[in-house]
């Protein structure tokens, strides 16, 4: 079955796999409920902060972040559950939501109908990390038993469950990879558009917490890898557009063509653009790859759009990079620091402005 949209997408294995320590998160200001906006209708769902802190202040900090923008309900399975958070779309293309650090599991409420949970890599009890899903009926049994019980952090409340049901009336088609069942909305055959996904949109009335760090033009600098060589980065936070711009420079075996006059460097210099918003500490990048360019000689350039990047500073000095770049199945993290010194002062000026 052609499913153009979305048959080139390699499915991010950090995305849903990383396994590191769990961040202490913030749960002093909590939201009682979240809307989830899809096609058919509204969902309202209560968070149970009392019985799954961290749980509910993780998924809070994906919905604060954007990160559910533009995802969709990726599995449907009749009289079982339906499940999102794994997946949106970065232009036409389908990708990974970037995860959080896997949650220490919380599990103390039933699976029963209507209760809304976090999906789990099978065998890892503490793997939870943005993928949730909602219990079509009764799935105490089994899972409240397996993998640890899968933790439940909020209830569907109002008619909500007449929408969550209305989706999983939808017919299903196996699109491959992660999108074995996946629902759809007026389609019969031929490609599967967007239009036909039900794409959801999570809102809350809660403001974010407010991080430690709030990020500045002070980050404006050079940046390392301090693990390996090879491995340098600009950034540039434009504060009045709310918007971050950062350069990765680093190095690979392959050289320019022999014919080529400019070989600058060797082995070739490599390095790709990543551009997004922010907020708070973390920005969320689109990253941009550029080919065909030769130093100092007119030459056309592609550009083509090539994964995402988060990039989260802990202070002033410090932060990480996560990535996921699909066209070459690769993703990781990469701790950065500051070449130089000379802005510390300035950004930590400017977070309490």
């Amino acid at each position: 079955m052609p499913f153009t949209k979305l048959c080139s997408f390699a499915r991010p294995s950090l995305a849903l796999f990383a396994i590191t320590a769990l961040l202490a998160l913030p749960v002093a200001t909590m939201a009682d409920s979240v809307v989830l906006e899809t096609p058919l209708g509204d969902i309202e769902i209560e968070l149970l902060t009392e019985d799954a802190p961290n749980t509910v202040a993780n998924f809070l900090k994906y919905v604060h972040s954007g990160a559910y923008d533009q995802s969709f309900v990726h599995r449907s399975v009749p009289d079982f559950v339906i499940q999102g958070g794994g997946y949106t779309f970065d232009g036409a293309n389908p990708v990974g939501i970037f995860s959080n650090d896997p949650l220490e599991n919380e599990f103390k409420v039933s699976n029963t109908r209507g209760t809304v949970a976090m999906a789990k890599v099978g065998g890892n009890p503490d793997s939870a990390t943005s993928q949730w899903f909602i219990n079509l009926k009764d799935n105490s049994d089994p899972l409240d038993v397996d993998n640890g019980g899968y933790t439940v952090f909020g209830k569907v409340t109002g008619n909500g469950m007449d929408v969550a049901d209305a989706i999983a009336a939808l017919d299903t088609v196996n699109a491959q990879g992660a999108f074995t069942d996946l629902p759809l909305i007026n389609w019969e055959s031929g490609p599967v558009l967007t239009e036909n996904l039900v794409f959801t949109n999570i809102t809350t009335d809660i403001p974010p917490v407010e991080p430690d760090l709030t990020m500045n033009a002070g980050l404006n600098d050079a940046w390392y890898n301090p693990l390996t060589d090879g491995q340098g980065f600009f950034i540039t936070v434009f504060a009045d557009l709310g918007l971050v711009n950062l350069a990765w420079f680093t190095y690979d075996t392959t050289l320019p063509a022999d014919e080529e006059s400019a070989n600058l460097g060797s082995p070739g210099h490599r390095w790709l653009t990543a551009l997004g918003t922010y907020q708070g500490d973390t920005a969320n990048l689109t990253i941009e790859v550029a080919s065909g360019g030769v130093f100092d000689t007119s030459s056309d350039i592609q550009r083509t759009t090539d994964g995402t990047i988060t990039l989260t500073f802990t202070d002033c000095s410090s932060g990480l990079i996560e990535y996921n770049i699909p066209s070459i199945d690769r993703q990781g993290s990469v701790p950065i620091q500051r070449i130089a010194n000379d802005n510390v002062a300035l950004c930590e000026a400017l977070i309490s402005e």
